[in-house]
């Protein structure tokens, strides 16, 4: 039997399931009712919509919408609670768009009206939170923005939202939905229609360009790749292991985002540029927004950079020098490809041997390091002991800690890093919408203590109770801040913060118990210290994630 939808919200409900968004991850608020409504009215009929998660903060609502649209490749909605839930969601939607991360943003707008209407003002809090332009806090991190002001246009506004959101380079989009519109009967569009709109994607690079770039790698005396998200094509790994091969070329994973070559790929040049870069002479920079440290690392006199990518030269970043001779904008799927065609079959230049024998001898020497158990805990040895009890083809959520040269990575998907815009407190999030995304695989975010907390841990330990969604939270605890002390050591080596006992404004002290915290979310949680026990405890976490189904969280405490 069919049930017309009785509101816009009911009926924008239907629509995203229509459109292949499977989660609603909600923050709700008073603009909510007819979303709530809609949602019951579904449940108790048997109406297909997506699938409702409530989430105790707005950066775990927008931050599991990304993980499961960076896993899936599909825009998940997210909706908030009109101003102030937006302003929470801010560290998600900038994560989101520096990633090119596709997910739809929606959120309550105060009621218009007084009174007279439903859902017209009911609460002191509708005049305050009234903006003259709410959107404006999103603007420049989204692909496009808008307020719905007609049931006549939910169709449009809606498909529009998620072809720009899948449109290349993907990102965010924000769409406002006000309170009295929501509960208006539907226009009666037809939602179960196909899309009107179909994203734009990039086509093949010009045959020009692309012979161009070939002539100054086959010449090049030492040329390396370099790239931090070309894997985001799951694809792309398998072509870049040929084109590297092809070129004789080591491939280096920089900050990476994603898992572009595999670790055991003979070309694979490790996960730092500068053991490289000084001797080469052509660097193929893609998908990467910074392919080195310009302050820091030394480049050839004579270097030619050859940037590609989706959106090479960062058009939205406001400052990026980085030189580039050759800009090709393309799909790294068909730059790849298209380099493979031009090349053709024949040998690998002479110099291939001797680059397969550095990585070879950088990967070991990397593995080396390892498997000797330190006194104290490193995170080094944690990455490995988790390297070694994970499952085959778990997928891997990394805000920072992982030590990638001591771990093998071989499949396309196995590993997602975050945004280069640094948000914390996505990792733990993420990690539960790539769960969400891929049930059939074992999912471990890997956070440092700082990001944990950043995470909203109570917020997120009980999502995934109530919800159901046993991954393993692996906490890299060094009780502070390390990147912070890092940097001033670098700016002030010889100054007061350096020489001081205690670096101000960069321990946690004391040191939150976060396996008790998590265990009175509901979830299952240990603390470990000892490198010998480490293996163990890991062993038990998994045990219980996979017998019982349940979140695990075990607190690593790393040397500082």
């Amino acid at each position: 039997m069919e049930f017309a939808p009785e509101t816009v919200g009911e009926a924008w409900l239907r629509l995203l399931k229509a459109r292949g968004v499977d989660f609603l991850f909600a923050n709700a608020g008073t603009d909510f009712p007819s979303i709530v409504e809609g949602i019951a009215r579904a449940e108790q009929l048997g109406i297909d919509i997506p699938r409702p998660v409530l989430c105790g903060h707005e950066n775990a609502a927008v931050s599991m919408a990304h993980g499961h649209a960076m896993v899936s490749g599909r825009a998940q909605a997210a909706m908030v609670h009109v101003n102030v839930g937006t302003a929470n969601a801010l560290n998600g939607v900038i994560n989101a768009d520096r990633d090119y991360v596709p997910l739809l943003l929606a959120a309550g707008r105060t009621p218009f009206l007084e009174s007279g209407e439903a859902g017209a003002r009911s609460l002191n809090i509708h005049w305050a939170q009234e903006m003259f332009d709410q959107a404006g806090m999103v603007r420049e991190s989204v692909r496009w923005d808008y307020e719905l002001k007609d049931p006549r246009l939910l169709v449009h506004a809606t498909d529009r939202a998620l072809a720009l959101a899948h449109s290349d380079p993907g990102g965010p989009v924000y769409l406002t939905l006000p309170r009295e519109l929501l509960a208006m009967e539907p226009a009666g569009d037809e939602i179960d229609a196909p899309p009107l709109l179909a994203p734009a994607r990039l086509g093949a690079p010009d045959p020009a360009d692309i012979a161009r770039a070939v002539q100054a790698l086959l010449a090049a005396k030492s040329p390396l790749i370099v790239t931090a998200r070309a894997g985001v094509d799951k694809t792309v790994p398998a072509l870049l292991s040929k084109l590297a091969a092809r070129l004789g070329a080591p491939v280096v994973e920089y900050r990476p985002r994603h898992l572009s070559l595999s670790s055991e790929d003979a070309y694979h040049g490790g996960f730092e540029v500068s053991p490289w870069l000084a001797e080469a002479d052509v660097v193929l920079v893609l998908e990467c927004d910074v392919p080195w440290m310009p302050g820091s690392d030394g480049t050839h006199p004579g270097l030619t950079v050859i940037q590609a990518g989706i959106d090479p030269l960062q058009a939205r970043y406001p400052l990026r020098g980085f030189r580039s001779d050759l800009t090709i904008r393309a799909a790294p799927r068909l730059f790849i490809q298209s380099m493979l065609d031009e090349l053709g079959s024949g040998e690998p230049p002479a110099r291939a041997a001797a680059m397969r024998d550095r990585c070879l001898a950088m990967r070991q020497a990397a593995r080396e390091a390892g498997t000797q158990m330190p006194r104290q805990m490193t995170m080094a040895w944690a990455s490995a002991c988790l390297d070694r009890a994970r499952a085959q083809g778990s997928i891997l959520v990394n805000e920072y800690p992982l030590v990638r040269s001591v771990m093998t990575t071989t499949e396309p998907g196995e590993f997602y890093g975050s945004s280069p815009a640094g948000g914390l407190g996505w990792g733990l999030p993420a990690a539960l919408g790539a769960k969400l995304a891929a049930p059939d695989r074992e999912v471990i975010a890997a956070v440092g203590d700082g990001s944990h907390l950043f995470a909203n841990p109570i917020a997120c330990h009980q999502i995934a109770a109530a919800e159901n969604i046993p991954i393993l939270v692996m906490i890299f605890n060094n009780a502070g801040w390390g990147a912070v002390a890092r940097a001033t050591r670098a700016m002030y080596p010889d100054g007061y913060a350096t020489r001081a006992n205690r670096m101000p404004l960069t321990r946690f002290e004391p040191v939150p118990d976060f396996a008790a915290v998590a265990r009175a979310c509901g979830c299952w949680g240990d603390t470990v210290d000892d490198p010998a026990s480490l293996p163990d405890a890991l062993d038990r976490a998994f045990a219980e994630i996979r017998a019982n189904g349940r979140c695990a969280v075990l607190d690593v405490r790393c040397a500082g």
